[in-house]
């Protein structure tokens, strides 16, 4: 009989604290093109994906695999250098399992960055838009959440999975810093494709201002352990149905590189205010 959930999770977990003994009270989950601001934890175990047990691989572009431990701001930190996706042929069971231990390291406040496309006509390539809400349309098996002590677990809000704390010092941190940043909903395809012209023009239409292909399955695994979560897309593209243009991977990372600089102040303004 296949390891239930429970049992990869604490399998992963143990092996982890084997290697990392420290109990981490802030995740970091990087997206495509974000994983640079890695380099900036002083690593005390660089651990690959295909090393820790039930761990998947990582296979998208601008993925490095490995979860970095270490500190950051002075506080332990552990940060996924790369995320699983559902594109990549793994179920949400699977695709979650990183979050799920992360919750058996301690982490009790989640940092998640994407790449996505812009679909609100105000934003602008390399900005940051804070997710403050999300429209699922990923399938109905983003929805499936289980894992540890899942059935006595009441069912979540969605709306509630944002911290608007965390938004509000991030807004903050934003202004102090005198950079453009967004407030607003992203829409969670399951991908792996760019949209067409007709689904950008639906997706603006429902209330989209960003979209992508990751984050929503995350978030409500952790929203269902009570982990604190602030989520920011970095917009790598913006979509104009009427002019459309080809988006490649390449161009996605280079986009995420201009942001780099402000997701790093608003991740570690978010783990010094909260320490």
């Amino acid at each position: 009989m296949p390891a239930t959930l429970d049992a990869r999770s604490s399998q992963a977990a143990e092996w982890i604290q084997s290697r990392w003994p420290a109990t981490p009270k802030f995740g970091i989950v990087l997206g495509t093109g974000a994983g640079q601001l890695a380099d900036r934890i002083t690593p005390e175990a660089i651990l690959p994906y295909s090393e820790i047990p039930n761990f998947p691989r990582s296979t998208a572009i601008g993925h490095k695999g490995q979860l970095v431990c270490g500190k950051l701001c002075g506080q332990p930190v552990v940060a996924m250098q790369g995320r699983f996706h559902l594109y990549e042929g793994y179920n949400v069971d699977r695709s979650t399992l990183a979050i799920h231990a992360m919750h058996l390291l301690g982490v009790r406040q989640l940092m998640i960055s994407n790449a996505a496309g812009g679909i609100n006509p105000k934003f602008r390539r390399g900005e940051i838009m804070l997710i403050n809400s999300h429209i699922d349309l990923m399938n109905r098996r983003s929805r499936k959440i289980v894992g540890p002590n899942s059935v006595d677990r009441p069912l979540v809000r969605s709306d509630n999975v944002y911290d608007r704390d965390l938004i509000q010092q991030a807004l903050q941190c934003a202004r102090r810093n005198d950079f453009q940043i967004h407030q607003g909903v992203y829409v969670g395809m399951l991908g792996p494709n760019f949209e067409t012209r007709a689904e950008y023009r639906f997706l603006r239409r429902i209330g989209g201002d960003t979209v992508g292909m990751s984050t929503v399955p995350e978030v409500y695994v952790a929203a269902r352990y009570g982990i604190r979560v602030l989520a920011m897309s970095i917009v790598t593209n913006v979509a104009r149905p009427d002019v459309l243009e080809a988006t490649s991977g390449e161009e996605v990372i280079d986009a995420a590189k201009l942001a780099a600089p402000h997701l790093r102040a608003l991740v570690e303004n978010a783990i010094s205010a909260n320490s």
